[in-house]
């Protein structure tokens, strides 16, 4: 049995690769877009790397479908696991189509609902979908587990040594700059700056800004990190600050910190919708994260983050997919 896992990069891929390892091991094949992370990431297996496909361009969408036709070609594709996001249409329709079973698990991020790609996928014939929460699994989307399920929150002793690390970080989508959250946090996080006038210590700060141009901003940017890197970075930081994105906030946990989250708005192009905002607040209901918005982000945010940490149980529960 060979597996199509296939995602775009950024909060998708990170999910997958979480899950993927929750499916029994065998053959697979990995279909991404090529980035630091997505390199990084798959560094060890068989990955094909194709054009990026942009939200709501029906081109893109049909560009898929000639790797899809070469991989049902030359490869015995049995199954097809994704987490989307419109690389998903370009795949899962023609393949499942063609008599391969195709899966389709909705981002955690989208707490209240399907995205519009899961919606118009539950229409597709041939195709399973899942939610990663259990309040809204209905007779369509089945609930087959979450990325989030293994996560617990427990409270530390905040560092004792001269310099807090903190890491700042927007994650990698190429269409929205958050420039608000930045604008915020750098007087809060000067040299000298309002968390070094609370604490008395020195701050060193990794900016991870993405897309977003920081001119202006008196800051040392890091548009972009290896999955590696970021890793590294976040398990020694004493805070963490990120955008309310599912993949960064999984890696914020899976470094062991409950970070501070901050929603992108619609209203201000930095998202396509408001699903942030409910993830922020579901991360935090579970104690495993500060939500915040751009506006109200505070030095006490990041002093009760120096005192939280998280921990992942013991192995994850096998992921139930539908036969």
């Amino acid at each position: 049995m060979t597996t199509l896992f296939l995602a775009t990069t950024g909060g998708h891929l990170h999910q997958l690769d979480e899950l993927a390892a929750r499916l029994p091991s065998g053959p697979a094949i990995w279909v991404t877009h090529s980035n630091a992370q997505s390199r990084s990431l798959l560094a060890d297996r068989e990955v094909v790397y194709v054009p990026y496909v942009r939200p709501r361009h029906l081109l893109d969408v049909v560009g898929c479908v000639p790797t899809a036709r070469r991989l049902l070609r030359t490869r015995d594709l049995t199954r097809v696991v994704s987490t989307g996001s419109v690389i998903a249409l370009g795949y899962l329709p023609y393949l499942a189509a063609h008599g391969v079973a195709c899966h389709y698990i909705e981002s955690a991020a989208r707490v209240g609902g399907p995205s519009r790609t899961g919606r118009i996928l539950q229409r597709a014939r041939g195709i399973r979908v899942y939610t990663q929460y259990q309040q809204w699994a209905d007779r369509r989307w089945s609930f087959a587990g979450s990325v989030f399920d293994a996560y617990s929150p427990v409270s530390r002793t905040p560092t004792a040594g001269p310099t807090l690390r903190v890491v700042v970080t927007v994650g990698t989508a190429q269409e929205y700059p958050f420039r608000r959250m930045i604008e915020r946090l750098v007087p809060l996080l000067a040299t000298d700056g309002e968390l070094t006038k609370v604490t008395g210590m020195n701050v060193d700060v990794l900016w991870q800004t993405g897309a977003t141009q920081v001119d202006g901003l008196s800051i040392e940017a890091t548009p972009f990190l290896t999955s590696a890197e970021l890793a590294t970075a976040l398990a020694e930081a004493d805070v963490v600050v990120s955008h309310a994105g599912a993949g960064s906030a999984l890696a914020a946990l899976a470094a062991g910190r409950a970070p501070v989250l901050v929603d992108r708005r619609q209203k201000f192009a930095e998202a396509p919708d408001d699903h942030q905002r409910q993830l922020a607040d579901e991360l935090s209901r579970r104690g495993l994260a500060q939500a915040c918005s751009a506006e109200t982000v505070s030095v006490d945010n990041l002093l009760r983050s120096m005192t939280s940490e998280v921990r992942r149980s013991g192995e994850s529960r096998p992921l139930a997919l539908l036969a």
